[in-house]
């Protein structure tokens, strides 16, 4: 009898680890490289769930949102875009990173059936109707740190990862740097500095910099879960074009230094600060300036995006040039101290520029020289022509 129930407990214990061993569930992350267009340069993240009891190869895709919103524009600028969960057939996902030439990395996940099961359960929960939506936020919360978040809710474990962040200092700027450089993207670099105030030169942590799609794979990597590696197989579904890069002699610095060359030159030269052209460069230039200042206190106090508060680019962007743009043709006293003031103030800003809080575009340092030269040969101009009024 004794010998009966030990064969009995035994083969229940074999066959429960070979149901376990034969768990119908596999899980991965799809890891896409970058792509052309500015909201593809930094690639795209995704779970893949293979279910062998349903026969179904199933992707989860955090990072969907509705471009044919009629208030698309309006919900973006202000940062209140909602993204949502989709589900598509692994074919149907990869046919459109295979259209687009972008490559598609695999890493299968070592968790046990009971994570699996758990983790899948999660996933179908957030694709439903009344859950799926979400708001974005492109550094905290988008559709690669929902995947490290779901993973780590689930197993009820955080994953303990090795250093992967490239140097000791490295920021949120640093890191969107490396791929706008690789892309060639250089006019969006611009935009992005400008628009993008001091947080995003916050020293990051491991966590912080999972992100970015690359880093969260370097994190799966380099990580353990339940004391042994998160990976248990990597391979590539598709192979990586490298179709996002663009090389372009055109940039920001390359314009803008020899608009400052220009404009220097034909200030040095007399008689050219009565001409009309001038006239209508300086209303433009300090309009534009005026109206760029503006559209960063909006982004900073009206919208929800948090990375554009604290932004160092309101020193040279006045708001204050606008209305002041519009009494260039004025001779008044008070006129000439203020292009007076902004020429020494320019200055002290171009000293200052590399200690400043914030990370700002070196191709805007010929913008501020504009600003030098033609707020000194303004208060010039001004100064005389208010003299020769009481002669």
């Amino acid at each position: 009898m004794r010998r009966f129930v030990f064969a009995l407990l035994l083969f229940t214990f074999y066959f429960s680890s070979a149901q376990s061993e034969r768990c119908p569930l596999r899980i991965s992350l799809l890891t896409c490289t970058p792509g052309q267009e500015l909201y593809s340069t930094f690639g795209h993240s995704a779970f893949r769930v293979v279910d062998s009891s349903s026969n179904t190869d199933l992707v989860f895709n955090y990072g969907t949102f509705d471009f044919y919103d009629p208030k698309f524009y309006q919900k973006f600028i202000k940062g209140r875009l909602l993204y949502f969960v989709s589900v598509d057939s692994l074919p149907g996902f990869l046919w459109e990173y295979q259209y687009y030439k972008r490559g598609v990395t695999e890493q299968v996940m070592d968790i046990n059936c009971e994570e699996k099961q758990k983790l899948v359960a999660a996933l179908y929960e957030n694709a439903k109707e009344e859950n799926k939506y979400y708001h974005y936020d492109f550094n905290y919360d988008n559709c690669t740190t929902r995947l490290r978040d779901i993973l780590e809710k689930t197993t009820g474990k955080e994953l303990k990862t090795k250093n992967i962040l490239p140097h000791t200092h490295t920021t949120f700027r640093h890191l969107i740097h490396d791929y706008l450089n690789r892309g060639g993207q250089q006019w969006s670099k611009l935009g992005i500095d400008i628009l993008l105030g001091s947080p995003l030169d916050k020293k990051i942590s491991n966590r912080e910099a999972m992100f970015l799609p690359d880093y969260l794979m370097y994190a799966f990597d380099s990580s353990t879960l339940n004391s042994h590696p998160l990976v248990a197989e990597k391979k590539i579904l598709l192979n990586e074009f490298e179709a996002y890069k663009t090389k372009s002699f055109i940039t920001p610095l390359f314009v803008f230094g020899i608009l400052f060359l220009l404009i220097t030159a034909a200030s040095i030269i007399k008689g050219n600060q009565r001409k009309l052209p001038f006239l209508i460069f300086d209303f433009l230039l300090f309009t534009i300036l005026g109206l760029l200042g503006v559209l960063l206190l909006f982004m900073w106090f009206a919208t929800d995006h948090a990375m554009c508060r604290d932004n160092y680019n309101l020193l040279w962007a006045f708001p204050l040039h606008l209305p002041v743009s519009f009494f260039l043709f004025s001779k008044k006293q008070r006129l000439c101290s203020y292009f007076r003031f902004i020429f020494f103030y320019s200055i002290a800003l171009i000293v200052a520029w590399l200690f400043l809080p914030q990370q700002l575009n070196t191709a805007l340092l010929p913008v501020v020289g504009i600003i030098l030269i033609r707020s000194f040969y303004l208060s010039k101009k001004i100064a005389a022509e208010t003299l020769k009024t009481v002669t």
